[in-house]
This record gives structure tokens, sequence and C-alpha cells, in this order.
């Protein structure tokens, strides 16, 4: 599996009008349909998937260019637009609750699409793990409220997912599709597009972090009661007593590392022990292992062992398609145009009337 991109956009409260929403439906339906019945639907989740085709085909839209709500608006318009008994792609979850709907969703199409009991569990798996990853591995400071799991009819996959920071205002989407096997937390990116870069990102599914990804499974299977001694277990009270501003009494033990882990989070770890994962994506998969853990787990590997993991944010250039002065890299034409001519075609070929396609290829070019 790789994730293909990462696109960072500003807050955008409110919500889009019922008559533009409606529009957005019908011009993503005909475009879709297009795609699919001239290359495929395995064409449409890879192109779903690039950051800039999927910016461009939200202006062809009609929303916002730069807009947190493009990546929740649009893939709202495509659930409502796609069926799966019509086009056989199926859109899963949403924004905020809906998101949490995704494995029963996904698990509504075995009837639809005839797959087997096997094939809808890898389905929920790369569901789940393509959240946990994002969110609990790549800790960049963005929280998920946006998970859209869309796949066909024969497995295939593509994820479209977004989470917020406070501290920052901004948003960030994160794509992903499942052309190509490959592990979940070792380099699952093949592209990050957007034009901030956070600092001090601990990426444990970077490759320079797959020593610290080892580590972390072994101090877990080596029983983690000899890690207690390395930070608190139990938060210190909320309200100060009077007592505490008359005396001072230094505690039997201070944390060597700044983490605080309490008893049911510890558990957590206790209960990891006992089923022995066999490798940290089987680690990171076992239920209550959140960023705080696997932060811990890293510490403790970085402070012990010395196996420092990537602190490096995963943003690697600005544009999908490189810089027009050859900034991080010159642009690939080939695949710069491709992009473009695609969605063109789309629009060419789409079943609406010649206003709508006019205006439709104007948002596109004024994006270009």
């Amino acid at each position: 599996m790789k994730r293909t991109g990462v696109t960072n956009l500003p807050l955008h409260v409110g919500k889009a009008p019922r008559w533009l929403f409606d529009r957005m439906v019908k011009l993503s339906s005909a475009i879709s349909e297009v795609i699919i019945y001239e290359y495929s639907r395995e064409e449409f989740l890879r192109r779903i998937s690039d950051p800039y085709w999927f910016q461009a085909f939200s202006c062809v839209l009609g929303f916002d260019w730069h807009s947190s709500g493009t990546t929740t608006t649009t893939c709202g318009a495509l659930k409502t637009a796609l069926k799966p008994q019509e086009h056989g792609i199926m859109v899963a979850g949403g924004k905020g609750k809906t998101s949490r709907r995704t494995p029963d969703e996904i698990e509504e199409a075995s009837g639809l699409f005839s797959l087997s009991t096997d094939k809808i569990e890898r389905l929920k798996y790369a569901s789940r793990m393509a959240a946990k990853v994002d969110n609990s591995c790549v800790q960049d400071s963005y929280q998920l409220y946006h998970h859209v799991f869309i796949f066909t009819d024969k497995g295939d996959w593509t994820v479209v997912q977004q989470g917020m920071s406070e501290a920052s205002g901004y948003a960030r989407r994160y794509h992903w599709l499942s052309d190509e096997v490959g592990e979940f937390v070792n380099e699952p990116h093949t592209g990050v597009c957007c034009d901030r870069e956070e600092k001090d990102v601990l990426d444990m599914a970077a490759k320079e972090s797959e020593k610290t990804r080892k580590l972390s499974v072994d101090l877990i299977n080596d029983n983690p009661e000899h890690l207690k001694k390395y930070f608190r277990l139990t938060r210190e009270p909320a309200q100060k007593t009077l007592t505490q501003f008359s005396e001072v009494t230094m505690p039997r033990h201070h944390p060597v590392l700044d983490i605080d882990i309490s008893p049911s989070g510890f558990k957590v770890l206790q209960n990891a022990y006992e089923l022995q994962p066999k490798n940290y994506e089987e680690l990171v998969s076992l239920k209550g292992m959140g960023p705080m853990k696997i932060r811990a787990l890293a510490l403790i590997s970085d402070l012990v062992y010395g196996t420092e993991p990537s602190w490096k944010d995963p943003v690697k250039f600005s544009f999908t398609h490189g810089g027009k002065d050859g900034f991080p890299y010159p642009v690939n034409r080939r695949v710069y145009d491709h992009s473009i001519q695609t969605l063109k075609d789309a629009i060419d070929g789409a079943k609406i009337d010649k206003k709508e396609k006019h205006h439709a290829v104007r948002r596109l070019k004024d994006f270009i």
C-alpha cells in the first residue's frame, strides 16, 4: 500500500449551500462516469489519490480552491453521486461521526459486490490502519476528523482523510492508494504535497525509523515491566493542598522521560506483551496503542539504545508536479499534462449542458 500525498489547507467554517452541493453532485457524477468508462475504476482511484488532481477536481466542481472544505464537500458529493450497483465503486466514511461508520459501510458492500469475508476484513483493516498511521505514527499535530474510504468491486481502494491543527489553523489532507503491496508503517507515501512544514514531527513510518520500530517491538516482547522506571504511571493531582506550600518533599523517584502513562495505559502495553506482536505493524494495530504509547517506546529506544527515529515532517515538496523554478525538482511535464488532460477529457465527455462544461473548463484554467 502507498500513501500518495499530503495537502495543507486553511480551515474555513460553514458549509456549502444546498444549491451548490446539488450542482457538485451532478457534475462529479458526470465526470466520474466518463473517467470510469474511458479509463477504468482503478484509474479513477489513482486520480482521486493524486493530491493535485483531487484539488483540480474540487475546483472544477465549483468549490473554493484553497479551503479545508474542499476535502469534506468533494468527498460528500462523490458519496452521493457514486452508486455501488451502477458504478462498481463505493464511498464509505465521511466527516466526524460519519467516519466511524466506515467499517459498517464496508461490511454492507459484501452483498453488493459479492466480496469474500477475507476481502472485506482486509478492506476494514486497510481503512483502520491508514487512519492509525496518520494519526499516531506520524505525529504532526494534525488530529484526524475526516476519513473517506473509496473501494471497487474488486477490492482496490483509496483513502482521503484530513486532520486539523488548532495551533496553526490549518487542515492537512492525506491520500492513500492500494496499487502496490507494502507495509503500512514503512514509507507508505510516494509524494507529500503542501506548503507548510512542521517542526519536530515524530515520523515512525519513515525509513529512518526502521531500527526504532524494531526495537519498540523488542521492548514490548521483553516485558514492559522494566519500562516503568522511565516514566510516570499516575497523573499528578490537578489541585494543590495547603501543605504543599508550607513544606517541600522530594519524590522518591523522578521519571527519566517527561511522559505520563496512566495505569490503564500501561495495561495496554502489558496486553501487547501477552500477544507477542511479530512486527511493528502488528504492534500498532493493537487496540489502545495510541500516539502517547508509540512516542514513549520511540523515546525509550532512543534514550537506552540510541536508535533515533525520524523527527522530520514527511512533507517533501510543495507541489506534486514540481516547481517552475526547478525547486525542489523540475516540473514533470508529461505527468502534469496527463493530470490536466484526464480531467479536461472527462469534462468534454460528461453528459452535462454546454454552459456547465464551459464554466467547468474555465475554473480548471483558472486553477492551472
